[in-house]
C-alpha cells in the first residue's frame, strides 16, 4: 500500500503561482512513477504530468510550459509548480503512484483561481 496526501492548494488570483506537494508513505517510493491529475467540476479527471523513477518528466501537451513536476525521494515527496494560474486551472489536483498494475490515489487538493 502507498499512501498519498497532497498539500499546497488554495485561492490565488489570475497570474499567480501555486506549489502542490504529495507526500508519500508506504512502499518504497523512489520505484514508483508518481503524477498529477486534476478534475474541474462537471469534467473528467485530466491527466497533467509524470515523472518517472528515473526523474524523467512528461506532460500532457496542454500543461507544457506552465506547470513543472519534480520529486524528491529522499522526502518521498512529490511537487507540482503551477504558473501563470488561470481560471480555467480551477480544480482538485490528485496525486498518484503507479507500478506495474498497481495504482494509488491521494484525496485531492482544492485549488481555486479566481479574482
Amino acid at each position: 500500500q502507498v499512501q498519498l496526501v497532497e498539500s499546497g492548494g488554495g485561492l490565488v488570483q489570475p497570474g499567480g503561482s501555486l506549489r502542490l506537494s504529495c507526500s508519500a508513505s508506504g512502499r518504497v517510493f523512489s520505484l514508483f512513477a508518481m503524477g498529477w491529475y486534476r478534475q474541474a467540476p462537471g469534467k473528467e479527471r485530466e491527466w497533467i504530468a509524470h515523472i518517472r523513477p528515473s526523474g524523467h518528466p512528461e506532460y500532457a501537451d496542454s500543461m507544457k510550459g506552465r506547470f513543472t513536476i519534480s520529486r524528491d525521494n529522499a522526502k518521498t515527496t512529490v511537487y507540482l509548480q503551477m504558473n501563470n494560474l488561470k481560471s480555467e486551472d480551477t480544480a482538485v489536483y490528485y496525486c498518484n503512484a503507479q507500478r506495474g498494475d498497481s495504482q494509488y490515489w491521494g484525496q485531492g487538493t482544492q485549488v481555486a483561481v479566481s479574482s
